[in-house]
């Protein structure tokens, strides 16, 4: 068969490979302006973690024949306040070495408050601006947080938008659509010794019961309860992880039946945890267990551990130690001794005028008097009937 000149029996020219780039070709896009001002933004938010001291490890007062301790990971105490701070610092972290967030070009996240506020933070720290995508209902307070912080906030009225229009603005702006919800699981080194799973354990060490039967977390992303759970396996312990999940959430359907497609129609009451839809960062298969909260169980809650420890904590805090004084009033039950941890998600005094309003649960519909009985009995008692 006679071929064209230059050609070979497919037809392509001769030194060109099948999608038509030179065999030859050098492409050169080192940019040394660009990789110093990388090394420097790596270095500053390295250097926050450095300055960093570990969050304390609280114990929550229980009577003493119970033989049962309960410890609370207290992460209101990071420089922006809340759990978030460290999932902040691994997303920045994991973008820039990714080479995703470019000098001057705008991140953008989608957001219920508190990750916003910490990548605000962040943003400001390298010098890049910042704007939040999230729900009109979100607390004022978080939103003067971010302003605080240098960021911008784009409200949406439509919750289950957020995602989209995070995207859209990445797109029209240049910048860097962050996905906390995607990347949560895996910005996170859960092997290394900078994850909440491995300060807990080193705080744990001197205490009588160092390996806990249970860690109960709540779920935002999921990045938590995902870098928990791996942590476990990977050094082997026995210890449970449970997930409990507020009202109007998809995290629990979608676990019971092993379906990451589930979502729901309504919003979490219960700010920073809780989804419509089971979002990529929920390892389902990693968790042991899981506990639907009534959101006014959650407010009931934060409301005696105010009482109990003298400070006001967010209702997520409050939505995981109602499934921790559940789990500890079965091992009560069963005479099990052991400890229980689980984590002080944020400061109480972001949400005054929701989760510390009355007006605003009246508003709600939510009667925390019942609940608020339940759990004052149970600190007597050991039973959450």
């Amino acid at each position: 068969m006679n071929h064209a000149a230059g050609q070979t029996p497919q037809g392509t020219p001769r030194g060109v490979d099948c999608s038509g780039i030179a065999l030859e070709e050098d492409i050169n896009r080192y940019d040394p302006e660009y990789r110093a001002w990388l090394r420097e933004a790596v270095r500053q938010v390295q250097a926050d973690g450095n300055r960093s001291a570990d969050t304390h490890l609280l114990p929550v007062p229980l009577p003493e024949a119970w033989g049962i301790d309960l410890y609370l990971k207290d992460e209101s105490t990071h420089p922006t306040g809340s759990l978030k701070h460290r999932l902040a610092r691994s997303l920045f972290l994991h973008a820039l070495c990714n080479g995703w967030i470019r000098p001057g070009r705008p991140v953008i996240e989608a957001s219920s408050g508190s990750t916003a506020v910490s990548e605000a933070y962040f943003a400001h720290l390298i010098g890049v601006p910042f704007v939040a995508v999230m729900a009109r209902t979100t607390a004022r307070a978080k939103i003067e947080l971010i302003e605080f912080r240098g960021g911008t906030c784009h409200l949406v009225d439509d919750p289950g938008s957020v995602y989209a229009v995070a995207a859209e603005l990445a797109e029209q702006t240049g910048g860097h659509y962050m996905d906390q919800f995607t990347n949560a699981e895996r910005a996170t080194d859960w092997r290394g010794n900078n994850n909440i799973a491995d300060s807990v354990f080193s705080q744990l060490a001197q205490e009588r019961y160092p390996e806990p039967a249970w860690i109960v977390a709540t779920a935002g992303t999921g990045g938590t309860s995902a870098t928990l759970a791996r942590y476990l396996h990977y050094t082997r312990r026995a210890t449970g992880i449970c997930v409990a999940d507020p009202e109007n959430s998809a995290f629990m359907r979608g676990w019971r039946d092993q379906d990451h497609a589930v979502t729901t129609t309504i919003g979490s009451r219960i700010e920073g945890i809780g989804r419509e839809r089971v979002e990529p960062s929920f390892v389902m298969e990693a968790v042991d267990r899981m506990m639907r909260v009534p959101d006014a169980a959650s407010v009931a809650t934060i409301r005696v551990l105010e009482r109990l420890l003298d400070r006001k904590c967010g209702a997520s805090t409050g939505t995981g130690v109602w499934a921790a004084f559940k789990i500890i009033s079965e091992l009560r039950a069963t005479g099990t001794r052991g400890s229980v941890v689980t984590l002080l998600c944020d400061p109480g005094e972001r949400y005054l005028d929701k989760y510390y309003s009355d007006a605003w649960l009246a508003g709600q519909g939510l009667d925390i008097g019942p609940y608020e009985k339940r759990v004052e009995d149970f600190l007597t008692t050991g039973e959450l009937a």
